[in-house]
């Protein structure tokens, strides 16, 4: 199972991108893929074609009307293991004793 964080944004569009980030989680959200937004990009759960079938249409529809584009993407795979969204967050909870900002 992968866990992949990615942010995409253009370069060619000004200083606030939140309109083309929004059609970014809306292929992500209509994916059915498991993931959690944070305020520098997206994680994703699930197999490596998954994740990879849904970065690519993020970029292709960020590319349909965006000259100059930026990505960055960290893969973290874990054999078997399932759910990692929330057991990495637990397992940290736990060891702390209580619960951290979200």
């Amino acid at each position: 199972m992968i866990l992949l964080e990615f942010s995409m944004s253009p370069l060619d569009k000004g200083e606030s991108v939140g309109e083309y980030v929004s059609r970014s989680l809306k292929i992500i959200d209509e994916s059915g893929v498991d993931y959690r937004l944070n305020p520098m990009g997206t994680v994703l759960e699930g197999e490596w074609d998954e994740v990879m079938v849904v970065v690519k249409q993020c970029y292709d529809k960020m590319s349909s009307d965006c000259k100059r584009i930026t990505c960055s993407i960290k893969i973290d795979h874990r054999e078997g293991a399932k759910g990692r969204l929330e057991s990495k967050m637990a397992s940290v909870e736990a060891r702390l004793g209580k619960e951290v900002k979200k």
